[in-house]
């Protein structure tokens, strides 16, 4: 695991957190910004993801 899946992880867990808190106190602004969170999360992960793919496949060349 590389440090953009590792951040990836853990920014989309923070943000369904955020996400949960603002569904508790009733706060759709909250709400959106665990959501947006959990999107980047996401992406970074996949973004991680391919850089392992790319990595591995040189190993076998």
């Amino acid at each position: 695991m590389n440090k953009d899946q590792v951040k990836g992880v853990a920014k989309d867990i923070s943000g369904k957190v955020q996400e949960k808190v603002g569904q508790l106190i009733g706060s759709k602004e909250q709400q959106a910004k665990g959501l947006g969170k959990q999107i980047a999360g996401k992406a970074e992960k996949a973004f991680g993801d391919a850089k392992e793919v790319i990595k591995d496949s040189n190993k076998s060349s």
